[in-house]
């Protein structure tokens, strides 16, 4: 049985919680370890931790606001909040990362030789792997969950702390036997890093702000599953996006063209169903329901098709011509693109005027048909009679 949404949302809280308190902890060890030790590269890994920190704080307040139920000032919900927060937060790794860079490469063209760090640095660092290790692995897993292109984002974050840190152990290593260099040399190697995380969260974050539809292999799965449903003909005008971390589908689904208004949108709820239970990270469905592929012929208004009340007056005027009256019916009216086809179920008192006139049911369809096939946008009609009780 599936989580609830509010289940998936407290389990990504707790998740960048413990991901704070973590990255706190290793910024504070590593930023202390650096200064204590004489590493610098130690002291921008932990300046790279400090930043995981700041990205599970605003995953955490995002994660509070985006999630709440649309209102009247947010009718499509509140999820374009976690879009720009993800924005804010890449412009802010990317200034961490210019900042860093500059000031090592400062180091490196100093002219002045440092004094190498001291050993204790290399445990630091190796704790850091561990512990970011194990909280990559932990938000990943969440984040897949949730389908939560933010928690997944953070999870990667933690990987490159991670990946930071064996730089800066190689690194540290390097500069207690002598090479003093390569201590500054991986500090911008951690600040390129962080730059090309911050990159790739804005990069994703503004395609979703311009509405960027979805990978076209995720488009054909949806496309599959919505044909799969009996009914349905054709799947066209099948629109995507993202918001929040959540697809947002419009499309256009085609039924036989006699089928009737609510079987169509009952098949529309059934495609409906079957995308959200295959699909769990789509959050908003919209379909119409077209007896024809409006898609391919686009401009059905030239000529412009008769309303129901024109087709009734030619329909009246018709029958008023055959039988000398109009009797009540019933009428259908299925539009295609260019023609549109008529079925009437009369009344019992037609019987009376088809007596009075001499005419029978099949011979009236027959003469309805020449009646009206000099329109140019009748093709053909069905008339259905009602058992006539005086022959039963």
């Amino acid at each position: 049985m599936r989580d609830t949404s509010d289940q998936r949302q407290a389990a990504a809280q707790r998740i960048s919680i413990i991901g704070a308190i973590v990255n706190a902890l290793l910024s504070a060890l590593k930023v202390i370890g650096g200064v204590l030790t004489g590493s610098t590269a130690l002291i921008a890994d932990g300046l790279h931790s400090l930043s995981d920190m700041a990205t599970d704080m605003m995953v955490i307040f995002l994660l509070g606001i985006s999630h709440k139920k649309p209102d009247k000032e947010h009718p499509w919900g509140h999820g374009r909040f976690e879009t720009l927060g993800t924005v804010f937060l890449a412009v802010i790794l990317l200034s961490v990362a210019g900042f860093m860079t500059w000031d090592s490469l400062k180091l490196l063209f100093a002219g002045e030789i440092p004094s190498p760090p001291s050993w204790p640095a290399l445990i630091i660092a190796a704790i850091s792997i561990l512990a970011n290790e194990v909280l990559f692995f932990y938000t990943l897993k969440v984040g897949k969950a949730n389908h939560s292109n933010l928690i997944i984002a953070n999870a990667w974050h933690h990987r490159t702390d991670s990946l930071s840190s064996i730089v800066v152990l190689i690194a540290i290593a390097g500069a207690i036997l002598g090479v003093w260099w390569l201590d500054a040399l991986a500090a911008v190697l951690v600040a390129l890093l962080i730059a090309k995380i911050g990159i790739d969260l804005l990069l994703k974050s503004l395609a979703e702000l311009v509405d960027t539809g979805l990978p076209q292999e995720r488009v054909n799965q949806l496309r599959e599953t919505a044909l799969s449903v009996d009914g349905v003909i054709d799947v066209h005008n099948f629109r995507t996006r993202m918001m929040g971390g959540q697809g947002l589908l419009e499309m256009h689904l085609q039924i036989p063209a006699h089928m009737s208004a609510s079987e169509g949108h009952f098949i529309g709820d059934i495609v409906c169903a079957k995308l959200k239970d295959r699909f769990d990270d789509i959050g908003y469905i919209i379909y119409h329901i077209d007896t024809y592929d409006d898609e391919l012929i686009p401009d059905l208004t030239q000529p412009l098709m008769p309303s129901r009340n024109e087709v009734e007056n030619h329909l009246n005027a018709a029958v008023s011509r055959l039988l000398g009256d109009c009797p009540a019916y019933e009428l259908t009216i299925y539009y295609a693109p260019k023609f549109i086809e008529l079925e009437i179920k009369f009344s019992h008192e037609i019987y009376a005027l088809l007596e009075n006139t001499g005419l029978a049911g099949q011979t009236l369809e027959t003469n309805l048909q020449e009646e009206l096939e000099s329109l140019n946008w009748f093709r053909n009609i069905r008339i259905w009679l009602p058992v006539n009780d005086s022959q039963v």
